[in-house]
């Protein structure tokens, strides 16, 4: 089978903004319903939304069917969870809530082998997926092709950011608006839309493509997916599986009672 879990960095770099399927849910035909719909990645949430081990598990294999590469949010300071991720097809994982450069360094000792980390050897449902035979093949391509993601969301993230990109193995950073809001105002609102949250949206992309990696973030409209893309990401997310279904059911019942 050809492999689709390899081409997720080449199709980060070929061309100026890629799109990413969010899913909350944990059904693996609406996974793949998302991977052939054209996105050239989804993301299985395991943090917010209803993913586990398992799920997590079928909707990789599901997405790989439509030749689409995985990405997989685990729950914060589950690096072990990571791990597994990648065991089983994940192309790279996206880990929350990382605040420094000592955060990401432990994040990375388990998702990358060394040199740069510590990962455990036990990929083999990931070298299916790849079509790879020979452990080390796998070893050879394993730390660039599977990405490590770090979420920047906090004003001691946004401190640390050049610190953070600065680890050996950080591949790229997803930038969080919504947590963003709460920690810039001090939990006195929820405005992921309003300046301060969209300067810090700029300040993380243009730091992390400075730093040569991958800028990605999350957009709750099409409009807001418009902004990150014209703004530089590389990775933009429009909405989310939930989000989407419940819109598609209003319109049509506002279109079927016109």
């Amino acid at each position: 089978m050809p492999s689709s879990i390899a081409s997720l960095p080449e199709r980060l770099r070929s061309k100026p903004t890629s799109f990413l399927g969010w899913s909350e849910f944990r059904d693996p035909m609406l996974v793949g319903s998302m991977a052939r719909s054209g996105y050239d990645a989804v993301l299985l949430d395991q943090q917010h939304g209803f993913h586990d081990g398992a799920s997590c598990i079928a909707g990789i294999s599901e997405a790989a069917l439509a030749h689409t590469p995985v990405l997989v949010r685990v729950p914060v300071g589950d690096f072990a969870q990571a791990a597994r991720m990648l065991d089983f097809g994940a192309a790279g994982i996206v880990v929350p809530m990382i605040n420094s450069a000592d955060d990401a360094r432990k994040f990375i000792s388990f998702v990358k082998y060394p040199p740069i980390g510590q990962r455990s050897f036990g990929p083999g449902r990931d070298m299916q997926l790849r079509g790879i035979n020979a452990e080390e093949d796998y070893l050879t391509m394993a730390n660039t092709a599977s990405l490590a993601i770090v979420m920047c969301e906090t004003q001691e993230a946004l401190i640390a950011l050049d610190d953070i990109l600065a680890v050996p193995g950080v591949d790229g950073v997803l930038a969080g608006p919504g947590d963003l809001s709460i920690a810039l105002c001090e939990g006195r609102t929820f405005d992921p839309n309003g300046e301060a949250v969209q300067s810090a949206m700029r300040h993380i992309a243009n730091r992390t493509r400075a730093a040569g990696k991958f800028a990605c973030g999350f957009a709750g409209t099409v409009e807001g997916a418009r902004r990150l893309a014209q703004g530089g990401y590389h990775l933009v997310a429009a909405g989310y599986d939930g989000g989407i279904i419940c819109d598609a059911f209003t319109a049509t019942l506002a279109q079927a009672s016109a």
